[in-house]
């Protein structure tokens, strides 16, 4: 096999966290409630789907959530899309639609990422959920699509370059934002970040899309 030929078959995730949402826009937690986007959701997303044109995707999977399904929608990429359940939110239990803000007055010093919530996962089991998505997605080749949730996506992203799952809280991530993990072209089998939070603002900054896979 070339080195091309190589570099082709080694699986390249692109994660796109779902549009803007009224929850999101007020900073509720939004694990397993099911609410559409909002218009400027869609905007966001059908904003993704030039960039996301120019790329040649092997498997395209979604979230069950309608947020992430609408998401894959608008940016273009619903046909052929499957449901993957380990791509939903973190399940946020009690804090379920609760903000920050508010728990951490009743439980000073909380943190999502390091603690979990109540009825819900914990970090251990988010982890594991990361990992266990991983592992098949690894079999893939070439360019996977994957449409998900912020939290979510930063604790896959973590697990990805080998950090704790607490690591995660500083991976800010935006509504209808672009990631990209792979493994280095200069170090093969490092796993890094080589696109994060790009929005379709900055991505129209850019000259180019991203390369296609």
């Amino acid at each position: 096999m070339t080195g091309e030929a190589a570099e082709a078959a080694q699986p390249r995730f692109y994660l796109v966290r779902h549009g803007e949402t009224e929850w999101s826009v007020s900073g509720r937690h939004t694990g397993r409630t099911d609410i559409p986007l909002t218009a400027a959701g869609e905007d966001e997303a059908g904003a993704l789907a030039p960039w996301l044109a120019g790329v040649r995707f092997t498997a395209v999977f979604t979230s069950p959530r309608q947020r992430a399904r609408l998401t894959c929608e608008w940016a273009g990429l619903a046909g052929g899309a499957r449901i993957e359940p380990d791509l939903a939110e973190w399940d946020y239990g009690a804090y379920e639609g609760r903000r920050s803000a508010d728990i951490t007055r009743e439980r000073p010093g909380w943190s999502l990422f390091r603690d979990g919530c109540p009825g819900g996962e914990s970090p251990d089991d988010v982890g594991a959920r990361a990992e266990r998505l991983v592992a098949r997605l690894r079999g893939l080749k070439g360019s996977v699509a994957l449409f998900s949730h912020g939290q979510f996506i930063a604790a896959l992203a973590a697990r990805w370059i080998g950090l704790a799952v607490p690591e995660a809280e500083h991976l800010a991530l935006s509504t209808g934002a672009l990631c990209i993990l792979e493994t280095s072209a200069r170090h093969p089998g490092l796993p890094v970040i080589s696109l994060w939070n790009a929005v379709p603002a900055m991505l129209a900054t850019s000259r180019a899309p991203p390369p296609p896979r």
